[in-house]
């Protein structure tokens, strides 16, 4: 699928004056509300989207500053408005009650998710449970990626993003697959396009800052994760160099009520390396529950 089937099967959604584009299978299932990962977009999951929705209503979109979504330059892409967007956004399709799934960039919105539940503040959608996703929460654990650290720098950011390039972008998405055979050359030609998209590459270093961040509110984030109730699903591909499998089994043993599943063979990329393979361990793990 490219970048333009993609986006004719979703649509866009105005929340706080800002564009979102978004996905809704829009069946009577329970429903599944995705959040997608760091520098991509929606686009990640649409392998598995069709396996998911077996089961579920299946809704993602794109964070702002990602993928056909908003790009504006003045903004601060903090998560804790990334968290009040998906939130509003949530409300305006009318969900009520779902379990959402979060990935990389995404699991920070999870657990902004999660501290405000454990504060008792009315989110607008009861959450049942989340199924977290090989992102770097505890991020002193993270391999980082060279091109993240210079993105993260507020003097280099700016040039690294003017000068990027479809070669960069794909070798660096391509070294964190764990079957570099599985890596297909159309698909990053769609996210790199929807990357670039809105003028994309000028709000990249303000995008990155989630890193920052992830230490600033590590006490936050990481406490809401050991003290809350809500069942956590815990899919990990085991082959990550950037999420580390070691990250997974810290949150395993930090979380009391969490359940482990880690995946043979997968990179960072599990949805889009074997979309079969992980889309079926999150529904065994969803239905288990």
């Amino acid at each position: 699928m490219d970048a333009d089937q993609w986006k004719q099967r979703g649509g866009f959604i105005t929340v706080n004056g800002y564009e979102h584009f978004y996905y809704d299978s829009n069946s009577n299932k329970p429903a599944l509300l995705l959040l997608h990962g760091y520098p991509t977009c929606s686009y990640d999951y649409y392998k598995a989207i069709p396996i998911l929705e077996d089961k579920f209503r299946v809704i993602v979109h794109d964070h702002l500053g990602f993928g056909y979504s908003a790009k504006p330059l003045n903004y601060s892409y903090s998560l804790f408005e990334q968290t009040d967007q998906a939130l509003l956004l949530w409300q305006q399709l009318n969900i009520t009650q779902a379990i959402v799934l979060a990935h990389d960039y995404g699991t920070s919105i999870a657990t902004e998710l999660l501290a405000r539940i454990n504060l008792h503040k009315n989110l607008g959608v009861k959450i049942d449970s989340f199924v977290l996703c090989n992102g770097s929460m505890h991020i002193e654990m993270a391999q980082l990626r060279l091109i993240q650290k210079l993105l993260l720098n507020r003097l280099t950011g700016p040039i690294v993003a003017r000068l990027s390039s479809r070669r960069i972008f794909a070798r660096n998405i391509k070294n964190i697959y764990y079957n570099k055979e599985r890596v297909d050359q159309s698909e990053l030609d769609a996210l790199w396009y929807m990357m670039n998209c809105n003028q994309g590459r000028r709000v990249l270093p303000k995008t990155t800052q989630y890193i920052s961040q992830r230490y600033q509110f590590w006490h936050r984030w990481i406490g809401a994760l050991k003290t809350t109730d809500v069942p956590i699903k815990i899919i990990w591909a085991k082959n990550d160099p950037v999420a580390v499998a070691a990250m997974a089994e810290t949150l395993n043993d930090e979380i009391s009520n969490s359940e482990l599943t880690l995946l043979e063979g997968l990179g960072h990329f599990p949805m889009l390396e074997n979309p079969e393979l992980w889309s079926n361990a999150v529904l065994n793990a969803l239905i288990a529950a």
